[in-house]
């Protein structure tokens, strides 16, 4: 596809970086001649110092020809007429970023008056992933499918865990309840595990199971299922709103700390049932004042990601609380996954997942589309969601007859409000929606996961 980006920040790099590596024709765009250069020079593409709202800059990065056009750029305004114009000048399609919670409740209005393909709030995007872990604290990551009915947990293995030592063959046979281990990450490592494969201790497993048997699932582990009731929110900022406003629709009592009095005035206005607090979220007394030794969950939204790391660590230290840290940076993922820290949120992965979902939906077959879309392990494995549409070469046929490429597995089949975990016998059928994990290649179909 041609595809032209507009803002190169940081989530507009790693947009770069994604599509690029996949093959497509990128263009980037933006004013700013240093941050264009660092993009340029990084990846193949065409970079334009120019205006994206410019007609004459759209027609100088090719918009009557593009496909698709994503507007990034740090102004939601400057992304909206960005897509109207692109409209406009071309026939392509368009991905807005919009951040302001001014806009959040008219996301269908700007849609269709602008003719905006895609609109990603990365804000509201976090905060949804965050709400999921607060509701699971043994979790590390909560993905889902099938409009929620199926979930994909990620946690970790304990030492004294029931499932340390045992093989897959071993927890389907031991468990009253089975559950379909989907993804094992060890160290750097991801694998697309078979009946054989031994669990260790401090692997990070991804299990697939359907919402309404979760509790009954992971109770078998010993695992805590009961969502944290108090929250400690560092950081008042649109993140923060989202997330509070979620948490406080199912019961969570929850504490913000944010030092701007003015932001602190508009959350007391705008969350009258949650608790603001007026300082400094890195002042160990305050913490400590504020509840952080009895808090359940802890939440680092701070504008710093070395201020989010110190305070999640500091956590650690005086209190049993799940953190949850937010990093804008990549650069350093490896010294940051190492180090004592429970959940790390990367709201620019979070953007570039949701964009790739769209970009592999626009690419693939119209058999099938691409409801949903997750990256695991800095790229290695992706988990997909299909909603198969028609017959094709991939169903009606038992899957064990199936030629499935190695690294490949259909996890969960999701039929009539029925979620299956399958097996050999099982089959996919037009109308079911159907997860898949795959590592070592990349798909847009569904049937491009059989050997030809």
């Amino acid at each position: 596809m041609k595809i032209i980006i507009v803002g190169c920040g940081k989530v507009g790099y790693a947009l770069a970086e994604l599509l690029s590596a996949e093959g497509h024709d990128i263009t980037a765009i933006d004013q700013r001649a240093d941050k264009l250069s660092i993009v340029s020079g990084a990846f193949d593409l065409i970079g334009i110092n120019g205006n994206g709202t410019s007609f004459e800059t759209l027609k100088e990065a090719g918009i009557a020809t593009a496909d698709l056009l994503i507007a990034v750029t740090g102004s939601d305004e400057h992304n909206l007429l960005c897509c109207m114009v692109a409209k406009k000048t071309g026939n392509c399609k368009t991905i807005a970023r919009v951040r302001n919670p001014i806009y959040h409740n008219e996301i269908e209005f700007l849609r269709n008056e602008f003719g905006i393909a895609s609109i990603i709030n990365p804000d509201a995007a976090a905060a949804q992933e965050i709400s999921q872990i607060v509701r699971f604290p043994f979790a590390l990551k909560v993905d889902t499918f099938a409009k929620g009915h199926i979930h994909l947990v990620h946690f970790r293995v304990e030492s004294d865990s029931v499932l340390a030592g045992l093989t897959l063959q071993e927890i389907r046979y031991q468990f009253k309840h089975p559950m379909l281990v989907c993804t094992v990450a060890r160290g750097k490592e991801i694998f697309i595990p078979k009946g054989n494969f031994k669990i260790e201790a401090g692997d990070v497993i991804g299990v697939v199971a359907e919402r309404g048997k979760m509790n009954t699932y992971f109770k078998q582990l010993s695992l805590s299922t009961s969502k944290a009731k108090n929250v400690m929110i560092l950081g008042g900022g649109n993140t923060a709103y989202y997330l509070a406003k979620m948490l406080l629709k199912i019961g969570v009592n929850i504490k913000i700390i944010e030092e701007s009095k003015t932001r602190c005035e508009q959350l007391c206005e705008e969350l009258p049932q949650a608790t603001i607090i007026c300082g400094d979220a890195t002042d160990e007394g305050l913490l400590i004042q504020e509840g952080l030794k009895e808090a359940e969950a802890l939440v680092a939204l701070l504008d710093m990601d070395e201020e989010n790391i110190l305070v999640s660590l500091y956590s650690h230290s005086v209190s049993s609380a799940t953190t949850i840290t937010r990093v804008n940076r990549v650069n350093f993922n490896d010294i940051v996954n190492a180090m004592n820290l429970d959940s790390i949120l990367y709201p620019r992965l979070i953007t570039a997942d949701h964009i790739t979902k769209f970009v592999r939906s626009e690419k693939g077959s119209m058999n099938n589309d691409v409801e949903s879309f997750y990256s695991l392990a800095d790229g290695q494995a992706e988990v997909l969601e299909f909603s198969i549409k028609e017959e094709s070469d991939i169903t009606g046929i038992s899957l064990f007859k199936l030629p499935i490429k190695p690294n490949t597995l259909i996890s969960c089949i999701y039929r009539k409000g029925k979620v299956i975990i399958p097996t050999g016998q099982d089959s996919i059928l037009p109308g079911d929606t159907v997860v898949v994990v795959l590592k070592d290649y990349k798909i847009s179909s569904i049937t491009e996961i059989l050997e030809r």
